[in-house]
């Protein structure tokens, strides 16, 4: 039997949830970080679990015919990527093998012919919109900064936090995963704070200054939008930071400083102070303009975002004159991307400044068939709410990660819409979700859809057809 830490060669056979990749011992399962289907590796044990065990690797021994040499030198201590070592089709690939899995595996009673080949992402680099970037006081140094003997701050970084370490981060002089001008920005950011000697932020403590730096861009606006996070409010500061930026990057559309003074690792949240523009940036999904402020989810790759309306919408088979509710509805990208497709659209979300965000946006675009109601899904679906609101005939659902639930799910059975289209950011609570509602329902197609690449991330959309009884 395996011991932590014990060497031994292993085969990789094939990739696993979040960016592991699945290896056996003696008919024992052992997940290896940074592996590829294909490699043969020394591994070193790390830990042991009721039914697996984990491991790094020391050596690959023979590299797989998937495997490339990552674009960016952080690869394997950031966080921020998983796959970046492998062939992007081939990522696409173990995202659909993985989606298979956990429905093969997990969804029992879930009937369905295949999975379909994963949307690829016509930008597997520089596609994200947003970009949240930690100031941290304890710097994790890679062993290429330690073997370099240059001299290092040590207790002030700017970058990415280490996987499972809250209390490390990453100093990153570049990121590949939004624009190239953000890893820009950043340099800059850093390089302003040491020569000021402004302070990181230190949680255990509650003392510093910097806690984050958070960058937006619209994918066809070409806005720019910072937003630096402190624990408390100096103006000087930031009147100092953003002439200094604006001459660097004239292109910043909008700046403002948002305070954090809680132990809270929020960055969207707290007293705001813009000091360039508007405060918020706009961009668009299809011909629709959205209103982007720092507090406001969009999704962070826009063109895979107008691809999944696309997805949703042709799934769905709308004729014209149906009613369709969107649960979890956000600022409202799906409900106002389906309106003119329909009759009527009700959108129910949770978050109040989403749904504020949802009517404005409504009005901005001049629609006028959306209905958008802050409540609780599961609430209001136990109500008289279809009375009230007409009952739908198509229902889109995009719940966070943890999925619906039984409430919501037997909810839907009783409203008997002839077609539910399910989108979800986690297939393993989405199958859990389609469990109750294969009761009434047939599964008639799955599609993934990357909206992250060089992630172990995967959109699932599902799209399920009311059985004639």
């Amino acid at each position: 039997m395996l011991t932590k830490g014990q060497r031994v060669d292993l085969e990789i056979d094939s990739a696993a949830y979040m960016g592991l990749a699945v290896a056996r011992f003696k008919n024992v399962v052992v997940f290896v970080k940074n592996a590829i289907p294909g490699d043969r590796v020394r591994v070193i044990i790390t830990s042991k679990k009721k039914k697996y065990f984990e491991g790094v690797i020391e050596e690959v021994i023979r590299p797989s015919i998937h495997r490339i040499e990552p674009k960016c030198r952080h690869f394997g201590t950031c966080g921020g990527c998983s796959w970046q070592n492998s062939h992007y089709s081939q990522q696409l690939d173990f995202k659909r093998q993985q989606v298979e899995e956990i429905f093969t595996h997990l969804g029992s009673g879930i009937a369905f012919s295949r999975i379909s080949p994963v949307i690829s992402s016509p930008e597997p680099y520089y596609y994200r919109n947003k970009m949240d970037f930690s100031f941290g006081t304890n710097r994790w140094l890679t062993q290429e900064e330690i073997k370099s003997g240059e001299e290092l701050h040590k207790g002030f970084a700017l970058g990415l936090h280490v996987p499972k370490r809250w209390d490390k981060v990453l100093d990153l002089d570049v990121c590949y995963l939004q624009s190239s001008i953000s890893s820009k920005i950043v340099n800059e950011v850093r390089k302003i704070s040491l020569e000021k000697g402004w302070s990181a932020y230190d949680s255990r403590k509650n003392l510093g200054y910097l806690r984050n730096l958070v960058i937006r861009t619209g994918h066809y606006s070409e806005q720019i939008m910072i937003n630096l996070v402190t624990s408390r409010s100096v103006p000087k500061r930031m009147k100092f930071l953003t002439t200094c930026l604006l001459s660097m990057f004239p292109e910043i559309t909008t700046l403002l400083n948002t305070v954090n003074g809680t132990r809270s690792p929020v960055t969207a949240s707290g007293e705001e102070t813009v000091y360039h523009g508007l405060g918020k940036i706009t961009d668009n999904i299809g011909d629709l303009v959205f209103d982007i402020a720092p507090d406001t989810f969009f999704q962070p790759n826009t063109v895979q975002a107008e691809r999944l309306c696309e997805l949703v919408r042709d799934y769905a088979e709308l004729q014209g004159n149906e009613t369709l509710y969107d649960l979890y509805s956000g600022v409202g990208m799906l409900s106002l991307f389906l309106s003119r497709f329909v009759k009527k659209v009700v959108g129910i979300e949770n978050v109040e400044s989403a749904v504020q965000k949802s009517v404005k946006n409504t009005f901005f675009n001049g629609i006028k068939n959306c209905t958008f109601l802050n409540q609780d899904v599961e609430g209001c679906m136990k109500s008289d709410f279809p009375q009230k609101f007409g009952k739908p005939q198509v229902v889109i659902t995009d719940p966070p990660r943890a999925g619906m639930n039984k409430g919501v799910c037997r909810a839907l059975l009783r409203l008997k819409p002839r077609r539910i289209v399910y989108v979800s950011c986690n297939p393993t609570t989405q199958v859990t979700d389609l469990k109750t509602l294969c009761d009434e329902y047939e599964v008639e197609k799955i599609q993934p859809i990357d909206m992250f690449p060089q992630t172990y991330h995967i959109e699932n959309v599902v799209s399920l057809r009311k059985i004639d009884r």
